[in-house]
């Protein structure tokens, strides 16, 4: 439970408010895509964040954070060289063993890129286990775009389809406006045979799988990454409860056949 003392290599922004650390620390324990580390500025607190780095790159921890509070804006602040508390890595990972062989939609909301980041890295590492990949990512406006340069790569690939919409924008903008689901019904996928990976908030969340679920994709087939308050990250605090379940200790990454109820309900 105490936390391994690394140092900030390198940071950059990577949007408005967003910036990404990469972190040094000696004996990295592997983590899988889509598990979290709770990270530590000395003074200040600690705080969940999930990773964002490549799964195949063990020699440092890259974590996207988004400086909205307190802690998060000290994360951000800090600078190459300063010293990061870390515990980790937690909780379950996105499942990407079971999609082999499938159609595998992602579909990501404004800061839900970054958690999905890491399983779009392994999917296109392992590009041949895979049927259609399907990338679809909704940002606020053109400004809030994470990772351009990785998502204009990712487009000049010939095996992965790659759609990226805007709530609003100006003239300038040739791409597409509005609700990121909407670019579902151009996606290429049997839904039969699809896995889908979503994370955003939860409110996109509710209509991305709604969308899913209309296009006719099972429930168990669909995976989400939800959010609440983790303290402890072992299940032991409670802060993150969700019904029957600790989102740092069974989650932060679910089928939605296991949390469809629990979502209907919005003041859980």
């Amino acid at each position: 439970m105490a936390p391994r003392v690394g140092r900030v290599a390198a940071r950059r922004r990577e949007a408005p408010g967003v910036w990404t650390l990469e972190i040094e620390v000696e004996g990295l324990a592997p983590a899988r895509p889509g598990q979290f580390n709770m990270l530590t500025a000395f003074g200040v607190g600690e705080a969940p964040i999930s990773l964002s780095g490549d799964p195949a790159n063990g020699g440092r921890l890259i974590h996207t954070i988004r400086s909205v509070g307190a802690v998060s804006r000290a994360l951000a602040a800090l600078k190459p060289g300063e010293p990061v508390g870390l515990r980790g890595p937690f909780g379950e990972g996105w499942g990407l063993e079971g999609a082999a062989g499938r159609d595998v939609v992602v579909i990501a909301g404004g800061l839900g890129l970054a958690p999905l980041r890491p399983l779009i890295l392994q999917l296109l590492a392992e590009r041949e286990r895979y049927s259609q990949v399907s990338v679809l990512y909704g940002a606020r406006h053109p400004r809030d775009i994470l990772f351009r340069r990785q998502l204009q790569a990712w487009r000049r690939r010939l095996d992965v389809e790659l759609e990226v919409s805007v709530d609003h924008a100006e003239a300038d903008w040739r791409g597409h406006v509005g609700v990121v689901t909407g670019l579902l019904r151009q996606a290429s996928f049997d839904p039969e045979k699809t896995s889908a990976f979503v994370c955003g908030p939860e409110v996109m969340m509710r209509f991305a799988v709604g969308a899913l679920r209309d296009a006719g994709v099972a429930d168990a087939a669909i995976r989400l990454s939800m959010e609440r308050n983790m303290k402890c990250a072992v299940g032991l605090c409670g802060h993150c409860q969700f019904g029957p379940v600790f989102v740092c200790r069974d989650g932060p990454v679910f089928g939605y056949d296991r949390v469809a109820a629990m979502l209907k309900h919005k003041e859980i």
